[in-house]
């Protein structure tokens, strides 16, 4: 038995109230996704004020553009597993549902790629937009973040 079988049955067999935190993705499939008119590019001084406006992090070094405004922004987060980068963004409000999510995913993909990293994702399992956004981008699911309390 390997070690994520005995924590697997470890888990089961200690703790209670077990939930999943998070859904964990691993990039499976190449997407060929190009909304009409959007760009994506590295984020400048310029665009600050629009992310911010936004509510979209200031931290992001990627955003999607349409019509010349700020239309999503993200980045990848090299914070505790290197070579592996948390994907994440985020697509204001008036431009969501467009594909806009997915297109950034699937840039940010690419750009993992290219620094010789591996590609990654999380998300809570009650935002089913996030799920599909990931799916769509030809990330697929490979496990849960679980949490529980351990009984005696």
């Amino acid at each position: 038995m390997d070690w994520t079988h005995l924590l697997t049955v470890m888990l089961h067999t200690l703790a209670q109230n077990v939930t999943s935190e998070s859904i964990l993705f691993h990039d499976k499939l190449t997407t060929s996704l190009s909304p009409p008119g959007a760009i994506v590019r590295r984020t400048t001084p310029d665009d600050a004020a629009q992310l911010l406006s936004h509510e979209l992090d200031s931290e992001a070094n990627w955003v999607v553009e349409v019509e010349r405004k700020v239309a999503a922004a993200g980045g990848v987060l090299f914070h505790y597993n290197r070579p592996y980068g948390d994907i994440y963004m985020e697509v204001v409000e008036p431009f969501r549902r467009r594909g806009l999510g997915s297109f950034l995913v699937q840039e940010l993909k690419r750009v993992c790629y290219e620094g010789g990293n591996v590609p990654a994702a999380r998300c809570n399992p009650k935002n089913i937009a996030s799920r599909k956004t990931l799916q769509k981008a030809g990330f697929v699911p490979c496990g849960h973040i679980l949490t529980g309390t351990i009984s005696r």
